[in-house]
């Protein structure tokens, strides 16, 4: 077993782990010599390929010489914690990404924290020391930094220290030498990562830290064997640290796998040490242990942490309701929402109370909720969504709210706007470094005062400023936030937008339709610069007569339309709006879609305050 060594990939996000894991695959000889070789090819699904970025943790494993190297890749958004928290519990050793511009970050921070917490080995690699930005030598400063920050034990401190080009598939020992290949990577990884413990005298015991899904075989448990051995067709048990000792369920350990490359290999028998998958367990759920028969002793798995924002997902009660989606029932929704939750450990479902057809959706972020609603989109599912909102906590009696740690990273004639912004979103200014002609800068501020604000952030640096933002703590409630300072341009009546009605709606705000688009009364069509809501008729024609030809309309000028996307749909959602989501569209609606009555409500509410 000293043939093997587990290792993680952490990173903030974008920082390289994905194209690293590429260069190690291919330099490991997994490929054939004439194999086709798709980019990010640990990013499997179409989301992950299309946003860059990586949503589930994934295993492969390489070989250097005779020595077998388990790697996990990780994701690097703050929004999937889960998955990098439960990862690090199968692996004995990290590989921690640094970007040699951007500097550690605060994704950074939380990934290695948890890799310090379980006292873990850690290789710091600097990455894209190819960009022309670079900053390599302030960047092992900051990195230096961090660890004593974090409470390093002296050996972590004394980590080894590598300089790559992820790309280009090179690895260096000194900041100013550029390597040739990954070797001084594959080198250090067996030198320094210590094998696995392997009792294989014991009796067998393994720690469920991954679920995968297959139509054919149902829930595939993943993770690494802590001691002993197991035969394919054994007779097994399943059991859970927070069951209260209650004994587990009986099973058989219908299939294994161990992974090699990009495939998993089918196997009669592994040892401790290994990472495995194994079917045929039909209730397995991450965090629990799988004990041979008799010795159910349940394993401590590390305590996910718990969702800070919320959302209602909802049957589609709009008048286009039913027409485009495959899956429309209280029933479908409810079903795939828990299926979510097998794999998904940081997402918690509940049912509203006083409604069939609604269920809360809590997760870590909203990027992980739009992830969600984008898969289920693709997989034909319609329905609707609430504006996101914060879940408060009762701590020693005082109302508290998750606050998130920002860092921002902008050019510096912007750094005034982006201050002024979060300082009215409650932010409290922490630091700021200058980073060559840029500043990075860090604020704590309410998870609520970033709703909607990423959008508004990317106007007022033109693109040029990079946000990121990570949970840091709960803290007393910081007051009222105004959540948007614009109103909505609301649809009057059912029908199909013409141009006419467009371009007379045009003056009293920006469209985010075009002629031709269905719409229907009380949904939203466009943005009103004043904080008010004003009602528009998108379906009105130009009465003909006979001095004036129907072809005319031609020499009307329209304004582009703004098209959002469903991060900008979230973000724009006032409190008395819901986003409609189907294959086909993303529609913005009010909640009442009844003029009358929503003027009512308004009033009813005003006079309550």
């Amino acid at each position: 077993m000293d043939k093997l060594r587990n290792v993680a990939i952490i990173a903030h996000v974008d920082h390289g782990k994905t194209t690293l894991v590429d260069e190690l695959l291919k330099q490991s000889g997994v490929y054939r010599e004439n194999q086709e070789v798709v980019d990010r090819v640990m990013d499997s699904n179409d989301l992950e390929r299309e946003r860059g970025i990586t949503i589930m943790a994934k295993n492969t494993a390489v070989w250097y010489g005779d020595t077998k190297i388990n790697i996990v890749d990780t994701p690097g958004h703050a929004d999937f914690g889960g998955e990098v928290e439960r990862i690090l519990k199968m692996v004995n050793g990290v590989i921690l990404l640094v970007d040699a511009a951007e500097g550690p970050m605060p994704q950074t921070r939380f990934v290695l924290s948890h890799a310090l917490e379980l006292g873990h080995r850690v290789i710091v690699v600097v990455n894209k020391i190819d960009r022309p930005d670079q900053r390599i030598h302030e960047v092992i400063d900051e990195v230096l930094e961090l660890l004593m920050d974090l409470n390093a034990t002296d050996e972590q401190l004394d980590s080894p220290m590598l300089f790559c080009s992820g790309r280009q598939g090179t690895a260096s020992y000194s900041p100013d030498a550029v390597g040739t290949d990954l070797e001084p990577l594959f080198k250090t990884i067996i030198d320094y990562i210590p094998a696995p413990s392997t009792d294989t005298e014991a009796p067998f015991q393994m720690l469920v830290s991954s679920i995968d899904y297959n139509e054919y075989v149902g829930r595939i448990a993943i993770g690494r064997i802590e001691r002993g051995i197991i035969k394919q067709n054994e007779e097994i048990e399943v059991c859970n640290y927070h069951d209260n000792g209650e004994s587990g369920h009986k099973a058989k350990a219908v299939s294994l796998y161990q992974f090699d490359g990009l495939n998993r290999v089918p196997v009669t028998e592994a040892t401790a040490g290994n990472i495995i998958a194994m079917s045929g367990i039909g209730e397995i759920s991450i965090g629990d242990t799988i004990c041979a028969r008799g010795f159910a002793e349940p394993l401590p798995f590390v305590k996910i942490g718990a969702p800070t924002v919320e959302m209602t997902f909802s049957v589609n009660d709009s008048p286009f309701a039913g027409k485009e989606g495959k899956f429309v029932t209280s029933r479908q929704i409810r079903d795939r929402l828990f299926r979510e939750t097998l794999k998904d450990v940081s997402l918690r479902v509940s049912d509203v109370e006083d409604s069939t057809d609604s269920y809360n959706v809590a997760g870590r972020g909203e990027m992980s909720l739009s992830i969600l609603i984008e898969t289920m989109r693709r997989e034909g599912y319609e329905f609707q969504v609430s504006p996101a909102r914060v879940l408060y906590k009762e701590i020693d009696g005082k109302r508290c709210e998750p606050i998130e740690r920002v860092v921002v990273d902008v050019p510096q004639e912007y750094m005034g706007s982006v201050m002024e912004k979060l300082g009215a979103r409650k932010g409290e200014f922490l630091e700021m470094t200058p980073v060559g002609s840029r500043m990075k800068l860090e604020f704590l501020v309410p998870s609520r005062g970033l709703f909607g604000y990423r959008n508004e952030f990317l106007t007022d640096t033109k693109g040029e400023g990079i946000l990121a933002s990570v949970f840091e703590r709960y803290e007393p409630f910081k007051g009222e936030i105004s959540r948007r300072s614009s109103g909505s341009l609301i649809a009057h009546e059912t029908g199909e937008a013409v141009a006419y009605g467009i371009w007379n709606a045009q003056e009293r705000g920006a469209m985010f339709i075009t002629p031709g688009t269905k719409v229907y009364a009380g949904m939203v069509v466009g943005v009103c610069p004043k904080n008010e809501d004003v009602s528009v008729n998108v379906c009105r024609t130009k009465h003909l007569t006979n001095t004036r030809a129907s072809g005319s309309d031609e020499a009307l000028r329209l304004v582009p339309p703004r098209i959002l996307s469903l991060e900008q749909c979230l973000e724009f959602l006032a409190d008395d709006e819901l986003l409609e989501v189907t294959p086909k569209n993303l529609r913005l609606r009010k909640s009442i879609l009844d003029h009358a009555m929503r003027l009512r409500a308004a009033s009813k509410l005003k006079d309550n305050k």
